[in-house]
């Protein structure tokens, strides 16, 4: 046994940690070390040719915002009724709000689509630091906002509509649906969150327990914050940093998942408390043996699986409510 392991490694089944070596070796430094266009060079997957989950209908989307307009990508089940509407999921990749794609979320979002039925919409909201906080949160209100305007003609039921994303895009997923309750807007009827980034402190345990973890550690997370806001950690508007947030009552009931080895992981945790603690209804997942990331890595863990099947039944349930 090497003495200088983390702690944590004990934490990773044998699988994650296999990973985490193939990942030190392709990240020569650390993403702060490395700048947004060398991590998005080594990091920013690529367009797959040969998906896991072929879908017959995938669609890209232009779709304007207050800054002229965003790409998306539409996702449909197989076996849609063309004459029919469905629920659907705006999905908000992570990344940190500097790196991410929509390839990097295209397979989980055809795994999503083909389990639970429901049309996905990824959005490619514009990135920091060229464009910092609020451009991100602007791209997604907006494009939520088009999407309840033209639904229909999308096959889209306008009164299922659902929003998620994971690490940064949760981030923007729980600002949405603070933004749309202070403004008093219709609400996504759930939020699915997976180790959303809520909070700008870093003051959480895990963030020193975890501070050299796979993939993201804390002074990754750390500059990545202030590529999007800025230096000075802003932590005081509630729409860049949810945690914030002088109340979270009123809010969509939410599917919130983390990772065991994250160092988000125990703010993500946090947020589910006080959601509950404001009266919203929400289901909490903690996934052992894996770390920050694993929700895209669609056919890497086996918890990945695990967890977009938890996704996929969350989503069933709300439309069969």
């Amino acid at each position: 046994m090497n003495d200088d392991a983390p702690a944590w490694r004990n934490l990773l089944d044998d699988n994650a940690k296999a990973v985490a070596q193939m990942i030190n070796r392709v990240l020569r430094k650390p993403i702060h070390e490395l700048g947004a266009e060398q991590a998005r060079a080594l990091l920013n997957t690529g367009t797959t040719t040969e998906p896991i989950t072929p879908l017959d209908h995938v669609e890209q989307l232009t779709v304007p915002t207050r800054a002229g307009s965003i790409p998306a990508r539409l996702y449909r089940a197989d076996g849609a009724r063309a004459d029919s509407v469905s629920p659907c999921l705006v999905y908000l990749h992570g990344g940190g709000f500097v790196l991410g794609t929509l390839d990097g979320a295209d397979e989980l979002c055809r795994a999503i689509a083909a389990g639970s039925g429901w049309t996905v919409v990824s959005l490619d909201y514009r990135l920091a630091p060229e464009n910092p906080y609020p451009a991100a949160l602007e791209d997604c209100l907006d494009a939520y906002a088009w999407l309840l305007r033209t639904a229909q003609t999308l096959g889209i039921d306008p009164a299922q509509i659902a929003v998620g994303g994971d690490s940064a895009g949760g981030n923007l997923a729980a600002a949405l649906c603070l933004h749309r309750r202070d403004e008093d807007s219709p609400l996504p009827v759930t939020q699915v969150l997976a180790y959303p980034a809520v909070d700008g402190t870093f003051v959480a345990r895990s963030w020193s327990e975890f501070a050299d973890a796979p993939l993201l550690s804390t002074a990754d997370a750390r500059w990545l914050w202030d590529q999007y806001v800025g230096p000075g950690h802003r932590t005081d508007d509630h729409l860049a940093a949810p945690m914030r947030a002088e109340s979270l009552r009123g809010l969509p009931p939410a599917l919130i998942l983390t990772a065991a080895v994250d160092p988000i992981r125990d703010d993500a945790e946090a947020y589910a408390a006080r959601l509950r603690h404001d009266g919203v209804d929400v289901s909490l997942t903690r996934y052992a043996g894996v770390f920050h990331g694993f929700l895209t890595e669609v056919g890497v863990f086996a918890q990945t699986k695990q967890a977009i099947d938890e996704v996929c039944a969350h989503l069933r349930a709300v439309a069969n409510a």
